[in-house]
């Protein structure tokens, strides 16, 4: 047990790294959305790049964020009877719908999200709505890597579980 408490410990780590430098991409999203309103209201000369990066930093920021989330536990959950059952319960349960719902689906995001991001860096894809036009492929490509990170963060917690099951108490 020792060696997945470090596992766990690791993994945890890393996620909660990652989410602080995540947490970085605050300030340029701040940044333009000022400079947009005192351009538009005081300069009366809007930009047409600020709601694009405005969006594409935002998305960035929701998503990469998730696995931090994960860790943090901050998803939604019904905790209606699950408050009411012993770790050990919980842990079974947890162990249960990560292994039959959460990994195939994140499966499935990371496969998706790969494919989704490899046509547009192949096809060079820029946002067709703008008038700006800002390349998006590198946007796409936060799809497949917030998939992994929670992929990553998904073995922590269901270590986590697993070690509950058996031991009848959370890490």
């Amino acid at each position: 047990m020792d060696s997945i408490v470090k596992v766990i410990r690791w993994i945890d780590w890393f996620s909660g790294w990652c989410g602080k430098v995540i947490a970085f991409l605050c300030f340029p999203l701040i940044i333009g959305l000022t400079y947009e309103v005192f351009a538009r209201y005081v300069f009366h000369a809007p930009t047409e790049w600020a709601y694009d990066v405005t969006y594409i930093l935002y998305g960035t920021i929701f998503m990469l964020a998730a696995a931090f989330t994960l860790l943090k536990k901050g998803h939604i959950r019904t905790d209606l009877f699950y408050n009411k059952w012993t770790p050990r319960t919980q842990g079974r349960v947890d162990t249960a719908m990560y292994l039959l719902f959460y990994f195939p689906g994140i499966i499935l995001f990371l496969w998706a999200g790969y494919e989704y991001a490899a046509h547009s860096w192949a096809t060079k894809e820029t946002a067709a709505l703008s008038p700006w036009r800002p390349i998006v492929y590198p946007f796409k490509t936060v799809i497949p890597v917030t998939a992994f990170l929670l992929l990553i963060q998904g073995v922590s917690e269901l270590l986590k579980s697993i070690y509950a099951a058996k031991r009848g108490e959370w890490l």
